[in-house]
């Protein structure tokens, strides 16, 4: 099967400090890759340059086989290629509905009753089409997360980025927004999740990358990269964090 994704020895830099250092991976349909590693590994650097949030220093990254930062438009790219982040960045002016009907509009061009009800739609699949007219203030993390997902849905992507979309969230808050990702995940939905949820990249990923010092350690299946990590790296951060979650 073709690769939706390609990315092709790809560095960052800031100033003399490099963060990634030729990362090479593909990501094909129905892939759901869990990124893991500890702070300051490059894991979100990697999704900033997937999504050109950060311009990467070098390398290249492939979305259907062209060149993405050549020979796609920015905009129908990271409509494409969209990302949920871990601080929502939801729109503080605009309630619940407005939030996902924005994008639709402005990017895709969609009229107001096909993105209404595109947003209803998937608003209704992460449990939140009641808040329809909440202000981002009236929700809960949990919930501000899951309307940031629906949002990211209704853009129709093919892939979908996550930054650690948990991270941000109170203990009793986490486990709806893993339900609607495992949800996603279980329909099929191509996703690529920097998380530091070991549990969840376990059971649900297809595929886990460990990331240190800005190069990908190890990338295996879950079952095996958890029960019989292959690299030092791997074993001695897993040792670590697997006492504290699993």
């Amino acid at each position: 099967m073709d690769s939706i994704l390609e990315i092709r020895h790809l560095e960052k830099s800031f100033g003399d400090h490099a963060v990634l250092r030729d990362i090479s991976f593909s990501v094909k349909k129905g892939d759901v890759i869990c990124i893991i590693g500890s702070s300051g590994s490059g894991k979100s650097t990697l999704l900033r340059c997937v999504n050109f949030l950060e311009e990467p220093t070098g390398g290249e990254i492939l979305y259907h086989g062209k060149n993405a930062e050549k020979e796609w438009k920015r905009t129908l790219y990271n409509s494409k290629v969209g990302m949920v982040f871990q601080s929502f960045n939801l729109f503080g002016n605009h309630n619940v509905l407005e939030n996902c009907v924005l994008g639709q509009m402005q990017v895709l061009k969609v009229k107001r009753v096909e993105a209404e009800e595109r947003a209803l739609t998937y608003l209704k699949r992460v449990g939140m089409d009641a808040y329809r007219a909440a202000r981002p203030a009236q929700l809960s993390g949990g919930q501000k997360q899951r309307v940031a997902i629906a949002r990211a849905l209704c853009m129709e992507p093919e892939v979908l980025l996550f930054d650690e979309p948990t991270s941000a969230l109170d203990p009793e808050m986490v486990g709806e927004v893993l339900y609607v990702m495992q949800d996603l995940a279980s329909a099929g939905m191509t996703m690529l999740i920097v998380t530091h949820e070991m549990s969840f990249a376990r059971d649900v990923a297809s595929r886990v990358l460990f990331m240190d010092g800005g190069v990908i350690v190890e990338d295996a299946p879950p079952q095996q990269l958890f029960s019989h990590p292959e690299q030092p790296r791997t074993q001695e951060f897993l040792k670590r964090v697997l006492a504290r979650q699993l």
